[in-house]
């Protein structure tokens, strides 16, 4: 099987991410698995070289991903000459680049020259200075690939959590779901544990919105109004549900390690769990997209850039990662083709 095309875009340079980029793609072997392509600045990663005189990362820039050396770290320029790299603060450079970088590498998707992309952190802040019109990646992302749903997933060894809603106020996460968009996330999310993830038949443990899934309509009457059709709709479609789940109980108790997958209603109800179990440790998926993306599962760290504190277990795993999942979905795209489906008998009666 030959080597896939990863392409890394660099995040917010003021940000950790270029470190655990160079932390995680310095071992010698790393380019025995992938070709990693970073959408970046070679003058950025210089400037983190210097810093951590130890780590030795033999890069090549190169001017396109046809162009990139097999056995070579690869870095496509997106920042131009004039980079200031201000360590630990919100620039409008900063958002500017890693907007580049996201920019160039899904018209590098888009085409079919790479296989995965792996998305370094940003800070939303530099992103507004930058004119970046999307609350992050996943919204992004599903945009530019013209995605119809998409769903935010966490992945670790301890446990895989989509999550419904993204990143949405709490005064808005009420109204921003519906029966259709929860059956919409659980195909999605069904679908990409089947393709991606390998599960043949994929259980989902949905969680209610409310404190003790709303106790039958006492503590709110979100889950009788739309989770709890939207689950029976799913059964109907064949989709493996359960719930709706108490959040606390379903993580205080083991109940959360006899599903393949959880459905969280909004995002700190599925991320804050997942981080006590997984963090550092866990991997940011899109599931939905017609491309493999992935990213870690933290943030810029701004409090620790420059002071050789950032850990690359995250951004090492979202790598291989989407390399592994790039290679099951493959797979389940060749077995398909192999498997065509039974055209119905037409024998008259």
């Amino acid at each position: 099987m030959s080597k896939i095309k990863i392409g890394i875009t660099i995040g917010d340079i003021n940000g950790i991410g270029p470190e655990v980029i160079i932390k995680a793609l310095s071992h010698p072997k790393i380019t025995d698995f992938f070709v990693p392509i970073i959408y970046g600045s070679t003058k950025v990663l210089s400037h983190y070289l210097n810093i951590y005189k130890d780590i030795h990362l033999p890069y090549v820039s190169t001017q396109d991903v046809e162009s990139a050396a097999h056995h070579k770290i690869n870095v496509i320029n997106v920042g131009g000459d004039n980079v200031k790299v201000s360590m630990g603060q919100a620039t409008k450079v900063s958002g500017e680049i890693a907007m580049k970088a996201i920019e160039a590498a899904v018209k590098d998707a888009k085409d079919g020259k790479l296989d995965a992309i792996v998305t370094a952190p940003i800070n939303k802040e530099a992103m507004e200075m930058a004119g970046f019109k999307h609350v992050g990646h996943t919204e992004y992302l599903t945009e530019a690939f013209e995605a119809p749903e998409s769903v935010m997933t966490m992945v670790s060894d301890s446990a895989i959590i989509a999550v419904a809603s993204n990143h949405v106020p709490v005064s808005k996460i009420a109204e921003s779901l519906s029966k259709h968009v929860l059956l919409r996330k659980m195909k999605v999310l069904t679908n990409a544990l089947k393709t991606d993830f390998g599960f043949e038949k994929p259980m989902i443990g949905v969680l209610g919105l409310n404190p003790h899934a709303g106790d039958g309509g006492v503590i709110g009457g979100e889950e009788k109004e739309y989770i709890i059709p939207a689950i029976m709709e799913a059964k109907r479609n064949q989709i493996l549900v359960s719930g709706p789940h108490p959040a606390d109980g379903f993580f205080g108790s083991s109940d959360f390690t006899k599903v393949d997958a959880i459905l969280a209603m909004y995002h700190d109800q599925g991320l804050i769990p997942f981080k006590l179990l997984s963090f550092g440790n866990g991997v940011n998926y899109t599931a939905g997209l017609p491309v493999i993306r992935t990213s870690p599962d933290h943030g810029t760290a701004y409090d620790i850039v420059g002071k050789d504190k950032a850990d690359p277990s995250s951004l090492r795993k979202a790598l291989f990662l989407a390399k592994d999942l790039f290679n099951n979905r493959k797979l389940a795209k060749e077995f398909k083709r192999e498997r065509p489906a039974k055209k119905a008998s037409s024998k008259s009666r």
